[in-house]
């Protein structure tokens, strides 16, 4: 559950764009609470945002994604592992291309 919030706080405040300094310390509040000192759900949040659409069109907004969570406190020791799963889970979903 906690994982699940994490990523919809993240999502809810990325924007794509430098935040400004209310909007960044809004979203590093509010990440902080729902993380509750969960700094490897942090970082697995980090890391899968980076591998898996490190491809993707909205790429940046997925790199700002981790950017909050690293500045809420993810254990960066633990994120270069989530983005290789997170690389390992978008070929995976490459190989079954959403029905028509």
């Amino acid at each position: 559950m906690t994982a699940a919030r994490i990523a919809a706080v993240t999502r809810r405040h990325a924007r794509g764009r430098a935040l400004t300094g209310a909007e960044e310390t809004a979203a590093l509040t509010e990440l902080a609470e729902v993380a509750d000192g969960r700094v490897d759900l942090l970082a697995q949040h980090a890391g899968l945002a980076v591998g898996f659409h490190e491809q993707d069109s909205d790429a940046p907004i997925y790199l700002q994604i981790a950017q909050l969570c690293i500045q809420a406190g993810a254990d960066t020791a633990l994120i270069p592992r989530w983005i290789a799963d997170g690389r390992c889970r978008a070929a995976a979903a490459r190989q079954f291309p959403p029905p028509d």
